[in-house]
């Protein structure tokens, strides 16, 4: 098995407060202690990233992996993915989709878009749990990735 890169952060993007809970459980589950912050839209995500708004002058992580999902308010996924790939700074930090999403024209939008990974949230708690492993598996084990600036 892989040794998991406890320095690489994650930043999940996803307006619904129990999905969050559930991700941190399934985290925990699989003994992954990576820090993890949570925004509720993609113009949170943007403000975190950029290190404006409500962030500024907070001391905020650069995430090595951001989770987001696609249907938020204020901004989706989809517009905040367009915006974060088209900036030469962020566009390297990989995004996996995590949605409950499983239409066609979505997982081909977000591949046009440069997302790296998508994966339709699983239903029951146990598949996320799964989920949570592989992605920690892969994105955390496998892949190098920088590690955070702060």
């Amino acid at each position: 098995m892989n040794k998991i890169n406890s320095k690489i952060s994650l930043l999940m993007a996803d307006d619904d407060h129990d999905d969050q809970i559930l991700l941190q459980e399934a985290l925990r589950e699989n003994n992954i202690s990576n820090s993890i912050c949570f925004v509720e839209n993609g113009e949170e995500l943007l403000e975190y990233l950029n290190k404006t708004g409500k962030f500024e002058g907070k001391d905020c992580f650069t995430p090595g992996l951001i989770l987001l999902d696609l249907n938020m308010p204020k901004m989706d996924g989809r517009s905040a993915l367009k915006l974060i790939k088209a900036d030469p700074v962020l566009k390297k930090i990989p995004i996996v989709v995590l949605t409950t999403s499983r239409a066609d024209t979505d997982v081909l939008e977000c591949y046009d878009l440069g997302v790296n990974s998508f994966i339709s949230k699983p239903v029951n708690f146990q598949d996320l749990v799964e989920v949570t492993k592989e992605i920690s598996n892969y994105w955390l084990g496998t892949v190098s990735l920088p590690e955070n600036k702060n």
